[in-house]
């Protein structure tokens, strides 16, 4: 019996193993979607494939280099206008030291001038041959005075606030214990009335042109303001003139002060108190008189003659 060979196919292959899973082999192999690798062929086509990394490196730089170039570009308008600067601050300093000396150069000029003033006007006074000018001077405010008196300190209530405002007998008034200008003008007038010869305020000086006047709650001596405590120096006959003081109604206004309102004060008698000259004596007109010495009546340089301010 002839032997046969075994039979061969000439067909299509045998199928692979995994032709079952064709979904997930096409997923592995193909892992970039066609179009996306089409859209990378076209940019490596046009010169544009550089990488993303690549990319974003070179635009670090470029921001990296205008950065430094801005620095570079401020450092050297500083560098350049820093002396310009300091020339402007150096011409600014000599200005005001100059402008500085020729205040004080007027300063001293009108300090000259007043003092030249006074010159002519003792000298005016003693220029009929008798010795008035001494004492119309004294009188006036215009010379400074020592002698005995009396020193009155006068000081806001303890814990005064600083509202409040006005005289006290006005209806809206809120006392607060604070000294009122019309308290001062009653005290004032009290040492005047009581043998005082010479007022002062806190070293102001006080004239038959003074006024005692209120800003708010400041007190102002011939628009010049205060602050307590008020030392009040009064030249007089020390004992004589406390008590009379005292006594008398304007004395008893204090201490009614003091009780109603806590305000304080003290009264004592000095063996030698020193009182300035007044700061300035304006009179625009005036008529020769007799000079007289006040009577207690506050009117020291009215006294001398007739006047006006």
């Amino acid at each position: 019996m002839p032997q046969q060979h075994p039979h061969r196919s000439t067909g299509s292959p045998p199928a692979r193993p995994d032709a079952s899973m064709s979904l997930l082999t096409n997923v592995m192999e193909h892992s970039l979607d066609d179009g996306y690798a089409e859209a990378a062929a076209r940019r490596r086509a046009e010169g544009g494939g550089l990488p993303r990394t690549l990319r974003a490196k070179l635009w670090l730089g470029v921001g990296l280099l205008l950065a430094a170039g801005i620095v570079t570009v401020g450092a050297a308008e500083a560098r350049i206008s820093a002396p310009v600067v300091a020339k402007e601050r150096e011409e600014l300093i000599d200005r005001i030291d100059a402008e500085t000396a020729e205040a004080d150069a007027l300063a001293r000029g009108v300090d000259a001038l007043r003092k030249e003033v006074g010159e002519r006007q003792r000298k005016a006074l003693n220029s009929d041959g008798d010795d008035r000018g001494p004492t119309v001077a004294l009188i006036a405010g215009a010379t400074d005075v020592e002698g005995p008196g009396v020193k009155l300190v006068v000081d806001d209530a303890k814990g005064t606030g600083g509202t409040g405002g006005g005289p006290r007998e006005s209806s809206g008034f809120s006392d607060t214990g604070r000294v009122r200008d019309r308290d001062m003008q009653r005290v004032v007038n009290g040492l005047w009335e009581s043998g005082a010869e010479s007022v002062a305020i806190n070293g102001q000086r006080l004239t038959a042109l003074s006024a005692i006047r209120a800003a708010g709650d400041a007190i102002l001596v011939d628009n010049k303001p205060l602050v307590p405590p008020y030392t009040v120096l009064a030249v007089g006959d020390g004992k004589k003139l406390s008590t009379t003081f005292q006594d008398s109604a304007d004395g008893h206004y204090l201490h009614a002060l003091r009780e109603n309102f806590g305000i304080r004060f003290s009264i004592s008698t000095e063996d030698k108190v020193r009182l300035p000259a007044a700061p300035s004596l304006i009179v625009r007109t005036a008529e020769p008189g007799t000079p007289q010495a006040p009577k207690g009546s506050g009117q020291g340089a009215a006294e001398t003659g007739k006047g006006t301010s």
